[in-house]
């Protein structure tokens, strides 16, 4: 279901299908454990092609909140269009921005230098 690494001090966290509604609490649950563990590390979840969809954006939404009372940066990446467009609408309403981008590689760039 998802893939971690650790890519120049960013934690990078890659979720590879979408586990259904069904699934849902026990993504965020794996992604919770994974962002509690590398803290305080910036964090850059990816969305595959195939996890780009309802359910996994609800469950990134989850994540945000979890990482906005932390203090920890959460940036997303993914090429849908339609995904970056639901999550930018979304994370408006939290305390903390969500930056969400296209490419992996950005994504990571930006974490590392906010996070320097």
């Amino acid at each position: 279901m998802l893939s971690h690494s650790l890519d120049h001090g960013v934690l990078v966290i890659t979720v590879h299908e979408d586990p259904g509604v069904g699934g849902r609490a026990t993504l965020v649950e794996k992604i919770s454990d994974l962002v509690q563990a590398y803290r305080p590390a910036p964090v850059v979840i990816v969305l595959d092609e195939p996890a780009a969809r309802g359910s996994v954006v609800s469950a990134v939404l989850r994540v945000h909140r979890l990482c906005g009372g932390l203090g920890t940066l959460l940036s997303v990446a993914t090429h849908s269009a339609p995904t970056r467009r639901a999550l930018e609408a979304d994370a408006g309403t939290g305390g903390t921005r969500m930056v969400v981008h296209a490419r992996v590689d950005t994504a990571v760039s930006a974490a590392f230098a906010a996070a320097a």
